[in-house]
């Protein structure tokens, strides 16, 4: 369990999963099918099966071309995103993706010039460009393709690895941009449609359904991640990456970014508020300030409770509540005393059901203010008081 403390404090943790998550990144051109990004969990839990919605109807009096509408008033703004970036040899081993090494690119001696492609969509007519972190990330060069096609260098002005987030910027004006909707107010069962450059398919549309809202990085198979995901079952591909996911209204809902691998219809993506919420301080700080307790945790069920209780030194005597099952060394959670075993019942006042619920409260805390918790320890309550630090830099 110390191995996980590095990437999955504060994320709730989840003892039943199996999954295979891809995220969309960079895809080696003329190497179609090969995904990077790739995580797999223990093989002998089970993968969940989320219901999936009924496709709803058209809108009253219309047929799919609402979908061509919708099409035609975002797709301009849609773009493809290339990029290259040099990798150095350590030993006999690259580090990072397995791309594919061009003809021509110049590289310095025991490195390789490897390149990608993903997408993106702008969200300012001077020329900013909203996009996933795993699209740029370590990337030399960037190059903004329009639908126009006219291409721009791009300039990555910040990116956040724990949501996924990044903001580049071109040298532009007037240019087209998106209608940003809100994705607080999405339902499931209503309409999808994803536009991006799969596969190296320029200008790519697909259409489907919202299948579910806030699914915790925990569920998708991606703890250290802190985004609750939208669920779609619009069909999305490598090279999607950073690109729009629509209402039928064709605002942006979301921002595809990764699928389950081994499954169809599992496509999921940024809600579009929290990926605003992280460009808009990107753009002002060029970083994003993560708040970071330092426990790993689980929302307590009887299942729980019966594997804690197998180790003599956790005591839980609480019903329902957060258990905290870890605690980072030197973490303001460490330094404010709290405990594995410990069972949070509030959190800044707030009554807490679930570990996404402590999450919430932690994400919207300041860095450095007091949070009050209260806690079940051994069947006594117990008031503590945890001052959030910042997310460390490594474990992002």
């Amino acid at each position: 369990m110390d191995q996980s403390f590095t990437h999955q404090f504060d994320m709730s943790q989840q003892f039943s999963i199996r999954k295979s998550v891809t995220y969309l990144s960079l895809l080696a051109v003329g190497a179609a099918g090969s995904l990077v990004g790739t995580q797999l969990l223990p093989p002998e839990a089970q993968r969940p099966q989320p219901s999936i919605a009924q496709i709803p109807p058209a809108p009253a009096g219309n047929s799919t071309s609402f979908i061509a509408t919708a099409v035609d008033r975002t797709g301009p703004a849609v773009v493809r995103i290339d990029s290259s970036r040099t990798v150095q040899r350590q030993g006999s081993r690259f580090n990072g993706p397995s791309l594919r090494q061009f003809p021509g690119d110049a590289a310095p001696p025991g490195s390789r010039v490897e390149r990608g492609t993903g997408s993106g969509f702008i969200i300012k007519a001077d020329g900013l460009v909203l996009t996933n972190a795993h699209v740029v990330n370590g990337a030399d060069t960037v190059t903004v393709t329009l639908k126009d096609g006219r291409d721009f260098t791009g300039k990555v002005l910040g990116e956040d690895e724990l949501t996924d987030v990044a903001v580049v910027k071109i040298q532009a004006n007037n240019l087209p941009t998106v209608s940003v909707g809100n994705s607080e107010q999405l339902r499931p069962g209503e309409w999808a449609i994803a536009i991006g450059n799969p596969l190296g398919l320029d200008n790519t549309v697909t259409a489907g359904i919202i299948s579910g809202t806030g699914r915790s990085g925990a569920d998708v198979g991606v703890p250290d991640k802190r985004v609750n995901f939208i669920q779609t079952d619009a069909a999305i591909n490598p090279g999607n990456s950073g690109g729009p996911l629509l209402n039928q209204q064709g605002q942006v809902i979301g921002m595809n970014t990764a699928i389950i691998g081994g499954a169809q219809g599992l496509g999921f993506a940024i809600p579009i508020n929290r990926a605003q919420e992280i460009a808009n301080q990107l753009i002002t700080d060029g970083r994003v300030e993560h708040p970071y307790l330092g426990i790993q945790m689980a929302t307590l069920t009887p299942t729980i409770r019966e594997s804690l209780s197998q180790d003599s030194s956790v005591q839980v005597q609480a019903e329902q509540g957060v258990v905290i099952v870890g605690v980072a060394r030197n973490s303001p959670a460490a330094r404010a005393g709290l405990r594995p075993g410990d069972v949070i019942q509030q959190i800044n006042g707030r009554p807490v059901n679930s570990a996404d619920d402590v999450q919430q409260v932690v994400d919207d805390s300041k860095i450095g203010g007091n949070l009050p918790l209260a806690v079940n320890r051994s069947g006594q309550n117990v008031n503590l008081s945890v001052q959030p630090g910042e997310f460390p830099a490594q474990a992002g």
